[in-house]
């Protein structure tokens, strides 16, 4: 059994609580033929035994297999994902690029925020994932971690990864005022022709700069995008679903997996079940 290789900082920024709701409801959408079939190492990373069941059971509403087949990811990448919070990419994206690849989670350094209760929570969250490389070197002993400050972030080298993959996380640096400081650092590391995966709760239009309801318009992340240097090679609609109206009282909290509402309406909710998302793939021009 190999060392696990020492986390550079263990910290992530974790969003929401990871109910396990049952899933009777998801309506799986299937993937396009544009999407890309997927591969049956992919695949096999996605069913792996080692994955949390919890995890695991959200795969209905998150089509793992798809969206990173959408993103052209392939096993000698190497991939930054950007705040992994608890892992939920990372228990499919360490082990599927173990052998020919390199997993990098990218994580917020707590030493750059200042002493409080937000610098607390980061190093405590980040302990949790350093806990959970270290209990399964099977999987995690080569990945890496890089720890940045979110208000000027080096990811890695200038150019060195072929694929930086973002979950759920355009609508915080929004809100933060550190989406356009985001977007460049993704630039950076990438190298010419490669890509960023984006996949983010969508509004039905676009949203004011003080929005607090955790949707993004579609338009507002290509801008985002674009702004950095980034062309648009494709959207997808794998995490598509049409029965979010988007406007619910706690925003895309009040759905699973947060599951922010009374619990009268979990029924609701649940028929509802996750956020409706887009899916976007943009490339590094090479030239």
């Amino acid at each position: 059994m190999n060392k696990p290789v020492p986390l550079l900082c263990a910290c992530l920024l974790a969003m929401g609580s990871w109910g396990t709701m049952p899933l009777s409801h998801a309506q799986p959408a299937p993937a396009t033929a544009a999407d890309g079939a997927v591969a049956p190492a992919l695949q096999s990373a996605v069913d792996g035994s080692w994955r949390t069941p919890a995890n695991s059971a959200r795969d209905a509403y998150r089509h793992p297999a798809q969206t990173l087949a959408f993103f052209q990811l392939q096993p000698q990448h190497t991939v930054v994902e950007i705040t992994p919070g608890g892992g939920w990419y990372a228990e499919i994206l360490a082990p599927y690029l173990r052998e020919g690849g390199q997993y990098v989670a990218a994580v917020v350094d707590p030493q750059a925020l200042p002493a409080g209760g937000g610098r607390d929570y980061q190093q405590r969250s980040g302990d949790g994932l350093a806990r959970k490389f270290a209990a399964a070197p099977a999987q995690f002993d080569r990945a890496q971690t890089v720890a940045y400050d979110p208000a000027a972030p080096i990811l890695g080298a200038p150019g060195s990864a072929d694929r930086v993959l973002t979950f759920r996380n355009v609508h915080n640096w929004r809100a933060n005022g550190q989406a356009e400081g985001m977007f460049r650092a993704f630039f950076e590391v990438l190298k010419p022709g490669g890509t960023l995966g984006v996949v983010e709760h969508r509004a039905k239009a676009d949203v004011p700069a003080d929005d607090k309801s955790g949707y993004v318009g579609q338009a507002q992340v290509i801008a985002m995008a674009e702004a950095a240097g980034f062309r648009l090679d494709a959207d997808s609609e794998i995490n598509a679903n049409p029965r979010d109206t988007t406007d619910h009282p706690n925003g895309v909290w009040t759905l699973p997996p947060s599951n922010n509402h009374d619990a009268a309406d979990a029924e609701k909710y649940r028929a509802i079940g996750e956020s409706d998302r887009m899916t976007l793939r943009f490339i590094k021009p090479a030239g």
